[in-house]
């Protein structure tokens, strides 16, 4: 079970919430531009690295397209201890592709190979993964695939999508299944991603496709027990953890990155419940951990933390 990478979500406070209260088997970092960690820039990325040692196993999530940049990136990830290293070529973002990075390396198959074999170079052992789709207008797995398993990857998780594709159809767990075909004893697990919201549907979607694990993503918003697979949390303890989540985003972030990142977190937090709306209005008109604590106090006396 992995915890996926999702910029300005899963970042340092999220991630120790999500350890504390529901730990998957491994995390990764935010994803972070090899380019901008090797520029004068560098300073202001490294928050985007930071872990403490709740959350190992520890993966360090890049992206970028220059490979000299991937080598000396991949020795500063070994300096600052990670478990691993992990090279995003999927990403759809359109100043990400304009880079030649993210799901512009499935266009550009031998550019993959020399970032993987440039990571490498400077990795000092570490396991080195990839993250991709199943193609970048159509699905291109029997080519694409076999590319990336030339490189004796530790893993590839695939997202069950096309980059034309991008979130707007349901995850192809069927191709998901023939990804895991293909890379049947090569030694490279294969993990699968897209639309899975549980762990029971993640051992589900592993026996019937074959897959090595599953990677949830939007699944863990507002719900960072997921991984413990409770299903009693009340709503004393949610609104404690939000609260608690609040806290330390201000204590780790709060002078690296802007407090409207942790609205997102509100919407999800905030349901289902008589009152959500009204209580999730007023979080959303505030700018201090302090502020949040009070509005849920007043909602909820009995909530943990104050």
């Amino acid at each position: 079970m992995a915890l996926a990478p999702m910029a300005n979500v899963t970042d340092a406070a999220f991630r120790r919430v999500i350890a504390k209260y529901g730990k998957p088997s491994v995390m990764f970092t935010e994803f972070t531009s090899c380019d901008g960690l090797q520029s004068r820039g560098r300073e202001k990325l490294l928050v985007d690295l930071m872990y403490s040692e709740i959350e190992r196993p520890m993966v360090a999530q890049i992206f970028g397209s220059t490979p000299e940049n991937f080598t000396k990136t991949a020795a500063l990830i070994l300096e600052m201890g990670f478990d691993g290293i992990d090279i995003n070529m999927g990403c759809p973002d359109r100043n990400v592709e304009k880079q030649g990075g993210g799901a512009a390396l499935i266009k550009n198959p031998e550019a993959a190979k020399d970032i993987i074999a440039a990571t490498r170079k400077s990795a000092g052992g570490l396991p080195i993964s990839v993250k991709t789709r199943l193609g970048y207008n159509r699905n291109e797995i029997e080519t694409w695939i076999p590319e990336l398993l030339e490189t004796g990857l530790a893993a590839i998780t695939i997202h069950g999508r096309t980059r034309k594709e991008m979130s707007k159809v349901p995850a192809h767990w069927d191709l998901i299944g023939r990804v895991a075909e293909i890379a049947k004893g090569s030694g490279t697990l294969i993990l699968g991603n897209g639309d899975v919201e549980t762990c029971e549907d993640a051992r589900v979607k592993c026996k019937e496709y074959g897959v090595d694990g599953v990677m949830i993503g939007r699944g863990v918003f507002g719900n960072p027990w997921l991984f413990s697979d409770r299903i009693d949390v009340t709503l004393n303890e949610r609104l404690s953890i939000l609260v608690e989540h609040t806290t330390l985003f201000e204590e780790l972030l709060g002078s690296h990155k802007s407090f409207d990142i942790m609205k997102k977190h509100y919407k999800a937090y905030v349901t289902g419940f008589d009152g959500a709306k009204e209580l999730r209005v007023s979080l959303m008109a505030c700018s201090t951990a302090g502020e949040v604590a009070q509005i849920v106090k007043e909602f909820c006396p009995e909530v943990k933390g104050f």
